[in-house]
């Protein structure tokens, strides 16, 4: 389509879909450019007439020069595309380790009270605080293991931690998700992508937890699964992943995880140890020490006992280890202490992160644009032929498995997956299954970890990898099989819908659903479930009451009274995210500065505009409503949104 250089403010323009160009009311002349790669620029249209918003492109570098990029610059994309992937998977490895070092002590103090953890409610919140805390399922999954072989926890009470780890370890990618907020559309579908991950795992606990209570079924089917094998102790798998990136992580931080593990179960010697691993090789010595006996002693049947006047000596070997070798990372010698070297590599792997996200979404749109992103899309998407066509979900969730099991990190790959889903090259109803098997493929390698376990270990961690095992697999037969039982995708629309109008959302979810709403829920655990009860009771039955009146508001209107066919009668703050948008709108307007508060250049488009998919164009945006409001209408574009994120 030709495009239109606007030079004036108040212009009048129609849309032509026939002959496919622009022509100016007032008679302005209207300039075709040469088809190719543009970039537009958002504008901001406001009128008293029906409104549409356009995006005005201009040109880019590669058109101002006349030309394609030389086939030596595409080379060079794709080791360049290698290297920022390193980056970020380096980058969510160190992040991790500056999780533990600001918050794991005090996730081994939250493991400390066993009697807590025998709610189940509260194991829960537990499992989600402690990964939230530590950004490492492997590591929260390694206590539980710990404290069950050792007896102080059953594995009827590991389970729900266990649950609460699965929920825990998806905010990574929640995460990732934030840094595409620049641009709207791409954030709405990685936010999507990010969170689907989320809902299937609140969808699952809301159904197994309560029967995993009443019946402990997963914790049997882990029991029978165990004695029904002769499990023996083997070596770990090797985490090809880990192989690639430790040469790296480990000259930044080395992390001694036992500390975490030792406070969990109790040993009070270790919180004066620092988490930052100082000796890397050590060796046992043993030295000959005479010990001074207070009793009476009989030395006549001992080779190494004497007498002294009134004491007597024994001889013990007494062994020790000695450290030999200092490791090599920069903060062995540092002196900072654990919180300030945590913060210091959370702001530093944070700022590594997102650089490498946003090279990355930016170089796989150089790459993956015009036919080949045509193809790709195709290819990912597209599903097998009827009658096969149900068969392709279960393939791309075999495809999830089986690269989960190779780089053996779940949160790495779908970390991965969520800018390909920003971008649009993976739909959301394909990174549903894929993110479904990368479930399925951690728990395989906890199960090859937990044959990796001492003698005396390894019943217990066969028993909670094998319980991770079967919570994945109940929720898949839950939410999978059915069509009309895909939950997960809608609820992940919604909340992308949402953190696309107002991208403050984004951050409150976190911080609610991660942070606030398991430490309310904890903290009214630790008072009895009497407490529980009182108050979990009347929130979950105003929750039904909303679900039942929204679903009655959809389907049957009529059977309501009045006053509830709406929730007009409520107040606006509490059925609607506008007040609370103006209110943080007017907070960060501070920031703005006068000059990008001004409108820039307006274009007002007549009401007489067709149909977009009538010109063959795929944008939402350009669609115009089905009833047209003769009110003043405003649409903000991209970039126009800093001082108000909501678009009326």
């Amino acid at each position: 389509m030709p495009y239109v250089m606007v030079s004036h403010i108040n212009l009048l323009y129609h849309v032509n879909c026939q002959s496919e160009s622009l022509v100016t009311r007032w008679g302005v002349k209207s300039g075709a450019l040469k088809d190719g790669t543009m970039s537009s620029r958002p504008i901001r249209i406001t009128t008293t007439e029906p409104t549409i918003s356009l995006n005005v492109p201009t040109k880019t570098s590669e058109d101002s020069h006349g030309g394609k990029s030389s086939p030596f610059a595409g080379l060079l994309r794709v080791p360049l595309l290698l290297l920022l992937l390193y980056g970020f998977v380096c980058s969510l490895d160190v992040l991790s380790s500056a999780f533990q070092l600001a918050g794991g002590k005090v996730a081994g103090d939250i493991f400390k009270d066993n009697a807590v953890l025998s709610n189940p409610v509260a194991g829960l919140m537990v499992g989600i605080l402690v990964t939230v805390l530590v950004q490492s399922s492997s590591t929260s999954t390694s206590i539980v293991v710990s404290l069950v072989s050792s007896g102080l926890l059953e594995v009827k009470s590991a389970v729900p931690i266990i649950m609460g780890s699965n929920i825990g370890t998806s905010v990574t990618n929640t995460i990732v998700a934030l840094m595409q907020a620049g641009e709207r559309n791409e954030f709405k579908r990685a936010f999507a992508g990010a969170t689907i991950h989320d809902c299937f795992n609140w969808l699952s606990v809301l159904v197994l937890l309560p029967l995993e209570v009443a019946s402990g079924l997963m914790s049997f089917l882990a029991r029978v699964t165990v004695s029904g094998f002769q499990l023996h102790s083997g070596e770990e798998a090797p985490e090809l992943l880990k192989t690639l990136t430790e040469p790296f992580t480990k000259l930044i931080i080395q992390l001694d995880k036992s500390v975490i593990t030792g406070i969990a179960l109790g040993d009070e010697s270790m919180r004066n140890h620092s988490l930052v691993k100082v000796w890397c090789k050590s060796s046992v010595s043993m030295s000959s020490v005479n010990v001074t006996v207070a009793a009476a002693h009989n030395c006549s049947a001992e080779l190494h006992c004497g007498n002294d006047s009134d004491l007597t000596w024994i001889t013990q070997n007494i062994t020790s280890q000695v450290n030999t070798e200092k490791c090599r990372h920069l903060f062995v010698d540092s002196g900072l202490s654990d919180l300030a070297v945590g913060l210091v590599l959370l702001a530093a792997s944070l700022l590594v992160l997102c650089s490498c996200l946003l090279l990355l979404v930016k170089l796989l749109n150089s790459l993956l644009k015009g036919q080949v992103a045509k193809v790709i899309e195709r290819v990912i998407n597209t599903d097998f032929p009827y009658p096969l066509g149900w068969l392709s979900g279960y393939v791309a969730m075999f495809l999830g498995a089986g690269m989960t099991f190779i780089i053996q990190s779940s949160s790495v790959f779908t970390s991965a997956l969520t800018p390909l889903i920003g971008i649009g090259v993976i739909s959301l109803n394909r990174a549903y299954p894929l993110t479904l098997g990368s479930n399925i493929g951690t728990t395989t390698t906890a199960i090859l970890a937990a044959l990796a376990s001492p003698r005396e270990k390894l019943p217990a961690a066969c028993q909670i990898a094998l319980c991770h095992f079967y919570f994945n697999i109940f929720g898949i037969l839950l939410w999978y099989p059915i069509p009309m039982t895909r939950l997960p995708i809608r609820m992940a629309s919604a909340l992308g819908e949402r953190t696309a109008k107002y991208r403050w959302f984004a951050v409150l979810y976190l911080l609610v659903c991660f942070l606030l709403m398991p430490c309310l829920v904890f903290g009214i655990s630790l008072a009895g479930w009497q407490a529980m009860v009182a108050v979990g009771t009347p929130f979950s039955a105003l929750i039904v009451f909303i679900l039942l009146i929204n679903l009655m508001q959809a389907r049957n209107p009529t059977r309501l009274p009045k006053t509830l066919r709406s929730w007009d009668f409520l107040p606006h703050w509490m059925h609607s995210l506008k007040p609370l948008d103006k209110l943080i709108s007017r907070s960060t307007a501070l920031c703005c500065s006068p000059a990008r508060m001004k409108d820039p250049e307006v274009v007002v488009v007549s009401p007489e505009f067709k149909n977009p998919a009538e010109c063959g164009y795929d944008n939402p945006g350009l669609s115009l409503p089905e009833e047209i409001s003769s009110e003043p209408r405003v649409f903000r574009l991209r970039g126009l949104e800093r001082c108000n994120s909501t678009p009326l």
